[in-house]
């Protein structure tokens, strides 16, 4: 590989940051190393038996066009694997029975299979020519060198995607409840913090509904905690069920969850008691906790949650932290208005 090779090859090592962006210069260099009119780089999916032109550089009249695919059994590349070629200037008389040879009118092969470190297949590194060419010197030092950079290439992108998968899975349990595979009290407050800002900017109405399990208690006193929990676990899936689109609701702790909506209102000011639509999408949410739950260890039937509602109008900024006060007071309003209708 002469110099002018080298640099541009310590260059593109430098800087690419994805297979593709270090596969295409390498391609273009490996077009220079073997004088063959295309070079490409495929990935192979073993499970579904497909090989995929990723990356093609054409330098002749030759085009090879990227994202077509052709089934693994067919492929020249899958062939010299299996001979244990890696170059053939006679390719009629090794795969003249497949298709995309005589479709291209294939004469010359070169390539080399591109795994992973686990030893897994990731595709292959080749280049081809309609015409008869000899194999170009150091070429196969060229391909090997260049398909274990792109395979270190490929494990470093896949470190990166696991690992941001892994950062995503972390930040969902951190905001998830583990129980009732709702939202917790830290993602509450940051979506009502959002979803009041959005109220401000659509100029709508925030709807906030503090439910409190009325009798929960004593669903853990006569029942046990395992019934407790999935009687929790049961009020949360059917909460998800009375959402509209658009809806909020997570579990702020112990027998309490908090349902956030957007929509018009009757009265207007902060903290305003809620209009017709807010009083009927809190009468939702309180049926739904109501009545009998199928459970796995016991059959209850539930007297199900007080609900205290509250309105925001959207011409004045609110403090998640005070808007969920506000909701606590108008539940055990509710709550009082329960106990004294049970007399």
């Amino acid at each position: 590989m002469n110099n002018k090779l080298l640099e541009q090859l310590a260059q593109t090592v430098g800087t690419a940051r994805t297979v593709e962006a270090l596969a295409r210069p390498l391609l273009e260099m490996l077009e220079a190393v073997t004088g063959l009119e295309s070079t490409f780089l495929t990935t192979v999916d073993a499970s579904s038996g497909i090989q995929q032109l990723l990356c093609v550089h054409n330098a002749g009249s030759l085009q090879l066009v990227e994202g077509h695919t052709l089934h693994w059994t067919d492929s020249p590349c899958r062939r010299a694997l299996q001979d244990g070629v890696s170059f053939a200037d006679d390719v009629p008389a090794r795969w003249g029975d497949l298709e995309v040879v005589q479709r291209l009118g294939l004469q010359t092969y070169t390539g080399t299979p591109i795994h992973t470190s686990d030893g897994r297949l990731y595709g292959t590194l080749c280049a081809i020519d309609t015409r008869a060419m000899p194999q170009a010197a150091q070429s196969q030092h060229v391909l090997g060198l260049f398909a274990r950079l792109i395979g270190q290439e490929v494990e470093r992108e896949q470190l990166v995607h696991e690992l941001l998968d892994a950062n995503r899975r972390l930040a969902s349990a951190a905001a998830t409840d583990t129980l009732t595979g709702l939202p917790n009290r830290r993602a509450l407050m940051e979506t009502l913090q959002h979803m009041l800002a959005l109220g401000r900017r659509q100029q709508a109405h925030v709807h906030v509904a503090f439910l409190d399990l009325d009798g929960f208690k004593a669903v853990n006193d006569q029942h046990g905690h395992e019934v407790g929990d999935q009687l929790l676990a049961a009020i949360a899936e059917r909460l998800r069920g009375a959402l509209r689109a658009g809806d909020f609701v997570a579990r702020l702790g112990g027998d309490e969850f908090v349902a956030v909506g957007l929509g018009p209102a009757a009265q207007e000011g902060s903290g305003s008691p809620p209009g017709p639509a807010a009083q009927a999408w809190s009468r939702r949410l309180a049926e739904a906790t109501q009545g009998r739950f199928d459970l796995a260890d016991s059959t209850l039937e539930f007297a199900g949650a007080s609900v205290g509602t509250i309105t925001l109008a959207p011409d004045a900024t609110h403090d998640a932290a005070d808007v969920l006060r506000r909701a606590d007071e108008a539940m055990y309003r509710r709550k009082l208005e329960r106990n004294q209708a049970r007399g």
